[in-house]
């Protein structure tokens, strides 16, 4: 009886067991797929997804990078205008047609004016930022910035980027003294860090020369991501309310605290000092005393009231973005120019040739008379997009054009930036460097939408023409003194997969820079 009893006791807490068991699993399984049935009755074309993880498994485990990830599924669906796929159980529209990209990027932007991506100020500093703002803060932002960035400010900054420029180039000399060749990508992101800190702040880093510099040091360690920042990359991604909800830092929080404090010095003392420039730091102390003194922003609640940060966010955007990537790209132009001489001669001699029809002045004038280089720059662009995608957010429902589909407000987007600039479609053999293809009548022939490696429409990265001047004038000064070659260490084809969501050569790029002798 009493063997019975215990039996039948422990059968009926199995039973209750099973019972919890089965009730959680079976909410968790709701939970975790109870968005993907979306594009299934929206009739959009999509693969099916996984429980929890979506189509991104591999990309969280590491085995497949992000480049693969947005490409894969834009060749999956060759011929569609969009497509859908999931992040974890977050639906994502991705826009292939180009004419539909133009429109929700410029003429029906005031639909998706939002990136939508889901952070905090208090758990990263650039989400006070100009590139994370959102909606009438971030027009407001945009506003009172892009003072700082037109063509006369830029004229201003000719003197500071040549004087790094002459830095880079004994720098250069000093490294060729002991070998023909090296790694280019230290001493270029060194230069364009000085650029960065004269021309936008007034500060003379002399990182060239002091590679160990903090502004250096924490500038890596923003885009050098560790395994924990990579963990947060793709937590951010994937499951961005868990690090709202847990508050994890997705800013290395000693960078954090060293860039807030130098940008907060620089601000106060040009300010106390009344120290007058014509640079982006100037724009910055103007729009601190419209918006944080003067106190005219457009919402003065406590909670959207602007504040010190908002400003030293954008002074810390500017110049972590000014120096990176801008220093991958001129990486890149050289490495392409070592393959291609045929480019480089032509490149060479159109500089030469300029130069001597402006008197020998490196001034605008030349940069305006140099068209070819343009063409390199472009398509430099193209094959090696810094940025993999670009996110936008609908701020209210869109009924697209000539489709029965209505992108709901709140749907996140995905614009594939470097699949559609490999795309044989507008690309033939995209692979190929080719700056043929930016000719006037080249360019003319491809629609909008499937060149934009700056974005495009009022988003357009603020900073795009600051950065086509740094690669102009230190593209020029190379080629007229060297010819860059490549050598046995230079990696053919080159891996753009590194950690991080951004393109960047895994294993640095080599190449042999071999002086002109002039007779």
């Amino acid at each position: 009886m009493i063997t019975f009893i215990s039996s039948l006791i422990i059968g009926l807490f199995g039973s209750v067991y099973v019972l919890y068991a089965t009730v959680f699993l079976s909410i968790a399984y709701y939970f975790s797929t109870c968005t993907h049935d979306k594009w299934r009755k929206l009739n959009v074309p999509y693969t099916p997804p996984l429980p929890l993880f979506g189509n991104s498994m591999k990309m969280i485990l590491t085995l497949e990078h992000p480049i693969d990830f947005f490409g894969g599924i834009y060749d999956r669906f060759s011929g569609e205008k969009f497509c859908g796929f999931y992040q974890m159980t977050t639906p994502f529209l991705m826009i292939r047609d180009p004419e539909l990209i133009n429109s929700i990027m410029v003429k029906d932007f005031s639909y998706f004016t939002d990136h939508g991506v889901e952070t905090d100020p208090s758990i990263n500093i650039l989400a006070n930022s100009l590139f994370l703002l959102n909606g009438d803060r971030w027009r407001t932002m945009r506003q009172k910035l892009s003072p700082g960035f037109t063509s006369g400010k830029l004229k201003d900054t000719h003197e500071q980027i040549k004087g790094c420029i002459d830095q880079l180039m004994n720098a250069i000399e000093d490294k060729l003294k002991t070998c023909d060749h090296f790694e280019l990508r230290e001493i270029v992101a060194n230069f364009a860090t000085d650029v960065i800190g004269a021309s936008a702040f007034g500060l003379k880093l002399d990182t060239i020369k002091n590679g160990n510099s903090d502004f250096r040091k924490f500038g890596k360690k923003v885009f050098q991501a560790n395994l924990k920042q990579l963990f947060l990359q793709a937590l951010v991604m994937l499951w961005p309310k868990l690090v709202l909800t847990l508050k994890l830092q997705q800013f290395p929080e000693d960078a954090s605290e060293f860039y807030v404090s130098m940008f907060r010095e620089v601000l106060e003392y040009r300010s106390r000092n009344n120290i007058i420039r014509n640079d982006v730091t100037q724009t910055l102390i103007k729009a601190r005393k419209d918006l944080v003194l003067d106190n005219d922003g457009d919402d003065s609640t406590s909670k959207n009231k602007w504040t010190e940060m908002d400003i030293i966010g954008n002074a810390i955007l500017m110049f972590v973005a000014g120096s990176e990537t801008v220093s991958t790209l001129i990486c890149f132009c050289l490495y392409e120019l070592a393959l291609n001489r045929n480019v480089q001669d032509r490149l060479r001699e159109e500089i030469v040739m300029t130069k001597a029809k402006h008197g020998g002045q490196l001034n605008s004038d030349f940069l305006t008379d140099l068209r070819y280089i343009n063409m390199v720059i472009e398509e430099v662009s193209r094959i090696y997009s810094i940025t993999l995608i670009i996110l936008r957010q609908a701020t209210k429902n869109y009924k697209v054009p000539g489709q029965s589909l209505v992108i709901e407000k709140g749907q996140k987007i995905v614009i594939p930036i470097r699949a559609l600039h490999h795309d044989p479609k507008y690309y033939p053999n995209p692979d190929t460097f080719n700056p043929e293809r930016f000719s006037a009548e080249e360019k003319s022939k491809r629609p909008n939408g499937t060149f934009i490696p700056f974005g495009d429409g009022p988003r357009l990265c603020i900073g795009k023409r600051l950065a086509e001047l740094e690669i102009k004038f230190v593209l020029t000064e190379i080629l007229l003194k060297y010819e860059v070659l490549p050598c046995e260490k230079t990696e053919i084809p080159i891996n753009i997969r590194g950690p991080g969501n951004i393109i960047n050569p895994k294993n640095g790029i080599w190449l042999n820079f071999k002086p002109i002798v002039v007779t």
